[in-house]
């Protein structure tokens, strides 16, 4: 490849396509580079990359035995970082009260969602993409007496109207970068949200494109139960701000969330020995915290060297002038 092809940039959207796909990228780029003019469907018709080697990983899928490890590590009804200190103290920036409902997307196993409830007395609904997640939080939420103050459903952000009523505010935890069509989501927040409302996002983002060509992030990113589609930190503001949001707080937290998993998973030698201890087997719950462990520090990896963020945003939907 000349020196000239490797300043051609490849839109975002192709070189995700081209990425999960397998077309290859520097075909795309070649093809740019000569002045041709490339719509959606010569991707389509692009060459494929060479095949994936056999040891690529494959995706963490959520089934019982990983929801029973993850929270061994997280807490119960968690599974990532930010328990239920840590969801208090960022939620105090949505101003929460007893009145109001409450939005939050990527639900999980609804541990944030109960935790909103109990501590504000908020009307909360979660909204959760994997229905084993939802099934298995809504569960949890019904064992802690909040299946009406805290309901944990299904939703996909694909369907015309994913959510069925208005809210006072929204929170978003780890959700967005899961979600193809953001600036679909996101208007149906917008159009749901009442006038003045605020809209808290925690999420994971590229430090810029090209972190797509980084070995570890593809790696991480192969490992995702749910397709992933992250944007650059810039990208996921100008898409707000198209909505109509105004934005009050665009800061990276990166730092805060390498420290929550330091700190998560330094005590797990512990976790193991209490297992081993235990006259039931136990070897395949151990077998998955190592396989956790390693999904989780290689996520770690990937932000410790800067090519992937963890974001906050908070933004408000401006009153109508009346």
């Amino acid at each position: 490849m000349s020196g000239n092809e490797n300043t051609v940039k490849v839109p975002l959207k192709w070189r995700m396509k081209a990425w999960w796909e397998g077309y290859d990228l520097d075909d795309i780029r070649e093809r740019l580079a000569r002045g041709e003019n490339i719509d959606e469907a010569d991707l389509d018709k692009a060459p494929e990359a060479p095949e994936k080697q056999a040891d690529a990983p494959e995706a963490m899928e959520w089934d019982d035995k990983r929801l029973e490890t993850t929270q061994l590590i997280w807490g119960e009804g968690y599974c990532g970082p930010g328990g239920s200190e840590y969801v208090t103290s960022m939620s105090k920036l949505l101003g929460m009260t007893s009145k109001m409902s409450v939005a939050v997307i990527g639900a999980g196993l609804g541990g944030p969602s109960r935790v909103l409830a109990s501590e504000f007395g908020a009307w909360i609904t979660g909204y959760e993409q994997s229905d084993v997640l939802a099934t298995k939080g809504m569960a949890l939420s019904t064992k802690a007496g909040l299946e009406g103050k805290a309901p944990i459903q299904h939703f996909n952000p694909a369907d015309v109207d994913p959510f069925e009523r208005t809210f006072d505010r929204a929170y978003s935890k780890e959700a967005l970068y899961t979600v193809e069509d953001k600036p679909k989501l996101l208007a149906d927040v917008y159009g749901k949200l009442k006038d003045g409302g605020l809209f808290l996002i925690n999420d994971y983002t590229l430090s810029g494109v090209d972190a797509l060509a980084n070995l570890d992030v593809q790696k991480w990113l192969r490992q995702e139960p749910t397709q992933p589609y992250p944007v650059p930190n810039d990208t996921m503001e100008k898409l707000l701000t198209d909505c109509g949001f105004m934005v009050r707080v665009n800061e990276d937290i990166t730092d805060a969330y390498v420290e929550m998993i330091a700190r998560s998973w330094s005590g797990v030698d512990k976790v193991i020995e209490s297992l081993t201890k235990q006259d039931d087997d136990h070897t395949e719950t151990i077998q998955r915290l190592i396989k956790e462990a390693e999904y989780w520090m290689l996520r770690s990896k990937t932000m410790k060297e800067g090519h992937v963020k963890a974001w906050r945003f908070l933004v408000y939907k401006p009153s109508e002038v009346k």
